[in-house]
């Protein structure tokens, strides 16, 4: 099974023990932004002036939010001779490549936004079958309100290669997925063959994400699990990274940095994220350490992963209870609003720049503040307790 984007299967992190049958389901609530930095964060503008034959634009869309929308503070050229007001997060003349983003609302977007609006020039990886209609939808400006940068300009991405992240060579692929229809038209897909096309038309890169996920039995419980299904979720889950560092290291410049993006379900008990995909999570997160070590050796490289909270992607909302979990999260998180994908893209942004230069092999949580809870407040157990809400 063919890896997609990591919002698939990005479900809400829920460390508490308790869980509650009194927790309020909200329908349709919007992605909210984070309470402003400061005045020292001011007007975020992008250097990221980058063309080619396949532009892919592409930002984040917040809707009415309760809270103001912090901004990665880029540098711009405007203000290039002019020493930097605060502390800038500056990725000019940096280039990332980010697998998994086949639309304009998941985690892989928001980050690719950010790292753009910071000065970065973006390449992306998108899943083969998506391909089509993720260009088509760019092209036709389906995506161009969430393409705008803080700056007002737009999101540009220099390049959309093709990928299957399952596949590593093309002596990888079967038959049946070299003949599908869907991959017609499609070639250079596989983990090598996207980083050959990469180095040939670049030479090199400094920053790689991995935002991808995908598990065949994610509905299944670990005791109904296939071993087909469990496989298949550790294949596209996380050996994916393994893979996509393996065949990228060497065209990343010293000093790079790579991050993937993890769940509490790798460490806690979230029932319904099954199908493997809690252990593959596991694997990302102890597969971080090790390449921490060996990529950091090897080329200067830092490793890390964001261990994000709930999203209410589109592709999320076809696993079946994001809504619940979102939900859950706003009445036990320390912080009670609904994470949006700019603070994880804005997480990202931070990571890969020169300011988290001594942060390798670490999980970096982005969840409001719900995995450092023990139980879920808004149990019935706790009715009598003075608990703080917010206003």
């Amino acid at each position: 099974m063919a890896a997609t984007a990591a919002s698939t299967l990005q479900i809400a992190a829920a460390k508490p023990s308790i869980f509650s049958a009194q927790t309020i389901f909200r329908g349709g609530a919007a992605n909210v932004g984070i309470n402003s930095l400061g005045a020292s964060w001011a007007k975020l503008s992008s250097v990221c002036h980058i063309s080619s034959g396949r532009h892919f634009n592409r930002t984040f869309t917040s809707s009415p939010a309760k809270f103001n929308k912090a901004s990665t503070k880029a540098m711009s050229e405007s203000a290039e001779s002019k020493p930097a007001a605060g502390l800038p997060i500056d990725l000019r003349g940096k280039r990332a490549f980010i697998a998994g983003v086949a639309d304009d609302n998941g985690y892989g977007w928001a980050i690719a936004k950010s790292l753009a609006a910071a000065g970065a020039e973006i390449l992306v990886g998108t899943w083969v079958p998506a391909l089509n209609i993720f260009e088509t939808s760019l092209r036709r400006g389906k995506f161009d309100e969430s393409r705008v940068l803080p700056d007002g300009s737009l999101m540009e991405i220099t390049k959309v290669y093709p990928l299957d992240a399952v596949f590593d060579t093309p002596e990888d692929v079967p038959e049946d997925i070299k003949t599908n229809k869907r991959y017609a038209g499609s070639s250079n897909w596989t983990v090598k063959e996207a980083a050959e096309c990469v180095k040939q038309d670049f030479g090199s890169i400094d920053i790689l994400v991995h935002s991808l996920a995908n598990g065949t039995e994610v509905t299944k419980p670990l005791l109904e699990t296939s071993r087909k299904g469990y496989l298949a979720a550790i294949s596209a889950s996380s050996y994916s990274y393994v893979s996509l560092l393996q065949h990228f290291l060497p065209i990343m410049n010293p000093g790079g940095s790579t991050i993937s993006l993890t769940y509490i379900a790798s460490e806690r008990i979230i029932p319904g994220y099954g199908g493997g995909m809690s252990s593959a999570k596991a694997a990302l997160e102890s597969d971080t350490k090790v390449l921490a070590f060996e990529a950091g050796r090897k080329r200067k490289i830092r490793v890390n992963t964001i261990s994000a909270g709930p999203l209410r992607s589109r592709a999320a909302k076809a696993i079946g209870f994001i809504d619940m979990m979102i939900d859950y999260s706003i009445e036990n998180a320390p912080l009670q609003k609904e994470l949006s994908a700019d603070e994880v893209g804005n997480t990202a942004a931070f990571l890969v720049s020169p300011l988290a230069s001594a942060i390798t092999g670490a999980v970096i949580y982005v969840d409001n503040g719900l995995n450092a809870m023990g139980v879920g407040v808004d149990s019935p157990i706790f009715k009598d307790l003075n608990i703080p809400r917010s206003s």
